[in-house]
């Protein structure tokens, strides 16, 4: 990340993690915030909700998590450099998979009002930044989305909004960057309105091959459903967003291979299997992505200009 001006990370910590404190993820965590430390990275906790059940659980469990993470870990106050992520000068907190219709949960009653109010006003680990992960069509209510106007007065006590767009665009789709980019513009145009943050979502592609296998074998997924095209995809909505106004960017994701939008780096020979299938770099460098990445983020900072066309190494 430092080599290639990626600014930081998220660690996403799931709901399971959280209630179980599980020590294997507790492990990488505090690993990941001495690395962050050392090598002057950007690093914020990002709780999913995957894994929060229908039984009757809320998210107290992530209120005493917090708790720990703050007292235990010190994730906001790190020895050596410390490099969490604020937003307006105060630690950023992600409550990720609010509003989606294929969660067991009901977003109504597992308590994230006063998850929200302990992030921001709680006398002593609270004094957050809140950032909520949404559907795509967060603002309509409708196609990904619970059709909930709840969803709206959640984001209006939250600082920032991420709809996650994975797999909601395409660049084999005719027009598709035009949807993106007024879909972009009504919802920071809507975020003004409320006073609230955007980021948008951004990635290199997508594939659910592997996984379509495993939970939808009458209905497997081709490799690589929505292709890189070498970088093209991924830039085109960098390039879209920003040019729409957009003043931040969320990449999704450094490592999930799984899914195919990994931005580490990749290989043009990947390994051959009856069982398991990956893409390849389409003859780019395996660092093809990071570079990219970072080329975004010098833009973002206006060390560059913006270019609508993806850059070329020289």
């Amino acid at each position: 990340m430092q080599q290639y001006g990626v600014d930081g990370v998220f660690m996403q910590r799931f709901f399971g993690n959280a209630k179980h404190k599980d020590k294997a993820a507790l492990t990488i965590l505090k690993n990941a915030f001495e690395a962050a430390s050392k090598y002057e990275r950007a690093i914020a906790v990002m709780y999913d909700l995957s894994g929060l059940s229908a039984s009757g659980e809320d998210c107290s469990a992530i209120i005493e998590d917090w708790k720990y993470l703050v007292d235990e870990l010190k994730v906001t106050n790190q020895a050596g450099k410390k490099t969490y992520l604020h937003h307006n000068g105060k630690p950023l907190v992600t409550i990720w998979g609010v509003g989606f219709p294929d969660r067991p949960y009901n977003t109504r009653n597992i308590g994230l009002e006063k998850l929200i109010d302990f992030l921001k006003n709680d006398p002593v680990y609270g004094n957050c930044s809140v950032m909520l992960g949404v559907p795509t069509s967060w603002r309509m209510l409708n196609a990904d989305c619970i059709n909930d106007p709840y969803l709206h007065e959640l984001i209006k006590k939250s600082d920032i909004v991420l709809p996650w767009t994975v797999q909601r665009y395409s660049g084999l789709l005719h027009n598709d960057m035009d949807r993106l980019r007024d879909n972009t513009i009504d919802d920071i145009k809507w975020c003004k309105e409320n006073n609230v943050d955007y980021v948008p979502c951004v990635y290199p592609g997508f594939s659910w091959h592997n996984l379509s296998k495993q939970e939808f074998p009458d209905d497997v997924k081709p490799v690589g459903s929505i292709p890189r095209q070498g970088g093209r995809f991924y830039w085109q909505q960098i390039a879209t967003t920003l040019n729409a106004g957009a003043s931040m960017l969320y990449v999704a994701m450094f490592d999930e291979v799984n899914e195919g939008t990994a931005i580490f780096k990749g290989s043009d020979n990947p390994p051959v299997s009856t069982t398991t299938s990956f893409i390849n770099m389409d003859g780019k460098p395996s660092d093809h992505y990071l570079w990219l990445t970072g080329e975004a983020a010098k833009m973002l900072r206006n060390q560059k200009p913006l270019t609508l066309k993806m850059p070329e190494r020289k």
